[in-house]
């Protein structure tokens, strides 16, 4: 897959330079367990309390971009996004309960730290631009997931896992998930070091996914 050129989205160059992956992650046995309906509820678990740690990861990396970013209105988008991510440990929290999972003491997996440490040293460490390429992989595989799902399904399931389908395949997270790729597209400086970043946490994701699948083994 080539990078965009001129005119173009780099977020989207990213994205089709991905699609081996992302093809990996969609058929990978945890999501076509939610899919089904019959991904073992020990997997779903893990995911729920894994995912809240790196949420949190994920919020105070959109707070990092903030900081760094050479515009105000840049500042206020990625601020703004971090509220978004709130409202979705929220969601999470519910999952926690009903799947009886508490997030106190919580230990983070080896997969999860990977991915934390990454997005962390990023945000620390790089420009704004080259954050947002770290992050951007998460929201739009997600988005995608949530869609492909839903469309494969023909509606939301009507089982344990369609509120995670419907979350996802939900317009607004695709709308967020829009948002994240306009600042990639607004602030990468250097394409390489984003193309790095943008690799690197897509390979995080599938790796996500499969720690939690093993989870219930």
């Amino acid at each position: 897959m080539r990078m965009a050129t001129g005119n173009e989205s780099t977020a989207r160059g990213l994205w089709e330079r991905e699609q081996e992956v992302v093809q990996q992650c969609l058929q990978h046995p945890f999501v076509r367990g939610i899919l089904s309906g019959e991904l073992a509820e020990e997997s779903f678990r893990f995911y729920v309390g894994q995912d809240a740690l790196y949420l949190q990861s994920f919020a105070r990396a959109y707070l990092l971009a903030a900081v760094r970013c050479p515009d105000w209105e840049g500042y206020r988008e990625f601020y703004e996004l971090a509220g978004g991510v709130l409202e979705e440990l929220e969601l999470h929290a519910g999952y926690a309960e009903r799947q009886g999972v508490s997030h106190h003491d919580l230990q983070p997996a080896a997969s999860t730290r990977r991915y934390t440490d990454f997005l962390l040293a990023t945000a620390w460490g790089s420009d704004s631009g080259t954050t947002a390429a770290a992050m951007a992989p998460c929201m739009r595989l997600y988005a995608y997931l949530g869609k492909a799902l839903k469309e494969e399904a023909g509606e939301v399931p009507d089982h344990r896992y369609g509120d995670w389908i419907a979350t996802y395949a939900d317009v607004e997270f695709q709308a967020l998930a829009a948002r994240l790729e306009s600042l990639v597209d607004r602030y990468v400086l250097n394409r390489e070091a984003a193309a790095d970043a943008y690799r690197y946490a897509m390979e995080c994701e599938l790796a996500f996914f499969e720690a939690a699948h093993r989870a219930s083994g």
